[in-house]
């Protein structure tokens, strides 16, 4: 019978540009979302987890010729190794999908519609800067030139990197295309328009219902106190990415169909799983729905997300969770220090499930930067997961194996000290639901210190050597199994292969819901290593394969 508390929810993190490789900073994402998912799924809730390559925009159109390859064959290329890194980090996506399909197309097309029959879409011309060779509207980005206030030259389009400036290509001395190098010339061309200040009290009621984190509706009053501007939703040809409706030569805005990928992958798994879909996305939909983003993002996420779902006649959001970017050794990643680290570059020298502990013993539910200082990452896994975690299970293995047939014993030595291992589940469970992972996991070393110190006072090694004391070193190592096991079901959604092969060992689910008292007279499968040492020299080679070339 299936359980009428179960929760249906739906996670998304956000979607990578398909434009490049997977560094730390998306992992940083992808693995406190999949820890909450995961998390959801072991307390037996209905959780979904989509996820899609963004892959449209002038960048990857750039990117392509220049490799001399299709949009389409570079977008299938990134996708591929995007979803190799991600796998290779052990996430957990239902689905993974790109903003480059037939749903999305659907989607996007269908959204517009809904935003234009309800007036709020808006049209005017509009003056850009025009590549001549290219024949191409230059975004700031791919316009440089000579800093107007510092005079440092080769600086882009809308900030200077010398001095911090802000300004518009036009403040620009001596500006060229990044592209072809010729001069921008202004060029008027019609555009297309989000009219979001007609949703202006939707989007206040929104801020202020208590679905953000206070810090995150704090930043999005600032943005509705100063007045809001109508958004501008379109892009002329030659650009990748979809035709609007009626508009020939005129496209969608790369971040007009990104978010509407999460619909469309949920779109694409609905199809394949039977799920149903309007029980997820309609306007009523009783389901939960949760975006994963970075602080970088939170206006389009914020803002321009919530009113488009709304004039659509679609739900919004449930939450949006926003975490803080990642630095390494107390500093934005840098190739120069050997400190950006590409996800495949680290999987090459260290385990993924050292940097997902991590990760969650810092990862808060505020929107804080996360610093992955390297030195700490090495004493804290070897510290914490080795010398305290898996040698509770190892060093009780060996005598059970010895001496006993690697069976436990038939009845708990210790039911009090278990019971306070399994009470204190519900601690640590609020803690995951709150992404307060690094107090769940402050909560689940200290119960590893307490297994410890009840084995080093019962000390099984000293009592193996005295005759007739076998069934009370049957007992202490039985009781260490099994609050080794209790340990492992609250560390599975942060190590899920290392729970894999702990389940293996102990021949049962690690699952929270199969958390029902100990194992009694229970046969373990021999002892097989469960996670080694982190070793700083393999640190060491991979900032080596990470530093730029002198």
């Amino acid at each position: 019978m299936p359980d009428s508390s179960a929760r249906k929810i739906l996670v998304t993190s956000a979607l990578p540009y398909a434009n490049g490789s997977l560094h730390l900073g998306h992992l940083l994402e992808m693995v406190q979302t999949d820890i909450w998912v995961r998390f959801q799924k072991s307390r037996g809730h209905d959780c979904l987890y989509v996820c899609a390559d963004d892959a449209h925009g002038t960048a990857i159109m750039l990117t392509a010729e220049k490799r001399g390859i299709t949009p389409e064959q570079q977008i299938a290329r990134i996708k591929a190794e995007h979803e190799q890194d991600a796998a290779g980090f052990h996430i957990g996506f239902d689905n993974y999908y790109s903003t480059h399909t037939d749903e999305n197309r659907y989607w996007s097309e269908e959204i517009y519609r809904r935003l234009h029959a309800n007036g709020h879409i808006a049209s005017r011309a509009i003056v850009q800067a025009f590549d001549p060779e290219k024949e191409l509207f230059l975004a700031d980005r791919f316009i440089k030139g000579t800093c107007p206030r510092c005079k440092t030259p080769d600086q882009y389009g809308d900030n200077c990197e010398a001095c911090g400036a802000t300004y518009t290509p036009a403040d620009l001395i001596d500006p060229v295309s990044a592209i072809s190098g010729a001069r921008p010339v202004p060029k008027e061309s019609i555009h297309f328009f989000f009219t979001l200040p007609a949703l202006a009290d939707m989007l206040q009621a929104w801020i202020d219902s208590g679905t953000l984190q206070p810090q995150i509706a704090n930043k999005l009053r600032e943005w509705t106190d100063a007045g809001l501007q109508e958004w501008d939703i379109s892009r002329d040809a030659p650009y990748f990415g979809f035709e609007i409706p009626g508009e020939p030569g005129k496209y969608f805005y790369v971040w007009l169909d990104a978010p509407i990928g999460y619909i469309a992958s949920f779109q694409n798994l609905c199809d394949r799983s039977g799920h149903d879909f309007n029980s997820y996305w309609q306007a009523d939909a009783e389901a939960e729905l949760y975006h994963f983003i970075g602080k970088d993002i939170i206006n389009f996420h914020g803002l321009f997300w919530p009113a488009m779902l709304h004039s659509a006649g679609l739900r919004t959001p449930t939450a949006i969770y926003v975490h803080g970017f990642l630095t390494v050794n107390g500093t934005k990643m840098s190739k120069s220090r050997g400190t950006f680290i590409n996800a495949g570059t680290y999987l090459q020298h260290l385990d993924a499930e050292y940097l997902r502990y991590y990760f969650a013993a810092k990862l808060s539910g505020g929107v804080d930067d996360i610093d992955l200082n390297l030195e700490d990452f090495v004493q804290r896994v070897n510290a914490d997961v080795v010398g305290k975690i898996v040698n509770i299970a190892s060093r009780c293995a060996g005598f059970l194996r010895k001496g006993f047939d690697n069976t436990t014993a038939v009845s708990c030595a210790e039911p009090a000290l278990l019971q306070a291992f399994l009470d204190e589940g519900e601690t640590i469970a609020t803690a995951y639901e709150q992404r307060e992972f690094s107090r769940a996991i402050r909560a689940i070393v200290a119960l590893a210190d307490r297994a410890n110190q009840y084995i080093d006072d019962k000390k099984p090694w000293v009592l193996a050597k005295e005759a007739g004391r076998e069934q009370e070193v049957h007992a202490i190592c039985s009781m260490g199994i099994n609050l080794f096991r209790v340990l492992m079901t609250y560390l599975k959604p942060v190590l899920p292969a290392m729970a894999e092969r702990s389940e293996a060992f102990l021949r049962c689910s690690l699952d929270w819901t199969a958390l029902d008292g100990p194992l009694l007279g229970h046969q373990l499968a021999p002892f097989q290593p469960l996670l080694t040492r982190v070793d700083p020299a393999a640190v060491e080679a991979l900032l080596s394969a990470c530093s730029e070339p002198a």
